[in-house]
């Protein structure tokens, strides 16, 4: 059986994210707890497709990076999603099996990290998280590490995620406006010409 170690991606998380933080982590170890459920391990395919919670303009969105890294569901493969709820869960589908889990940060950890002087007296007044000195910000990440999982999330049991795929497209077009290369099925047609979305207006 697949065990996924969060500790494991640490280094890689933070590299990938370029601040420390704790939600990053936190988003590294709700990924480990859905793949452990599932019994899967990081896909470098798109087997996975994993739902985030997040939102935009809040805190703790760092959290899709930790659920990118340890998955391997990442926006350039098109295998994680936002649903822009606010929120911090994570579904995490086995597509070909039609299984899911979802994962969510318990509130009472979420309130706790918020409580940490690290949000107190350095990211509500305005301070870059690359400015948080390290003896600040270390410990809370060590929190998060190495708390018990039960104390951090709720785990969902599995169930079914019916999906469909869609068939990725591999056919392109230059647009006869701006001279770029667009998907085809991206392609409009403006005064009898092909064209891409944004030389259509779609920008404005």
């Amino acid at each position: 059986m697949i065990v996924v170690n969060p500790k494991d991606y640490l280094e890689m998380g933070l590299k990938f994210h370029g601040h420390k933080c704790p939600a990053m982590p936190m988003g590294l170890r709700a990924g480990a707890a859905a793949m452990n459920k599932l019994g899967i391990g990081r896909t470098g395919d798109s087997e996975w497709l994993a739902l985030v919670e997040i939102g935009e303009n809040h805190c703790a969105t760092c959290f899709a990076d930790g659920v990118q890294v340890i998955t391997g569901c990442t926006f350039g493969k098109g295998n994680i999603k936002k649903l822009d709820y606010g929120k911090w869960g994570l579904t995490l589908i086995n597509k070909k099996a039609g299984k899911a889990v979802r994962v969510a940060p318990k509130a009472e950890t979420m309130a706790q990290n918020k409580q940490s002087t690290f949000f107190t007296e350095y990211r509500t007044k305005g301070v870059p998280p690359t400015k948080v000195p390290a003896e600040v910000v270390d410990p809370l990440i060590q929190r998060v590490m190495n708390a018990p999982e039960e104390m951090l999330f709720n785990v969902s049991e599995i169930f079914d995620y019916p999906y469909q795929e869609k068939k990725h497209s591999f056919e392109s077009f230059v647009c006869e406006e701006c001279g770029e290369m667009v998907v085809e099925q991206y392609g409009r047609i403006k005064n009898g010409k092909k064209v891409c979305p944004v030389c259509l207006g779609w920008d404005k």
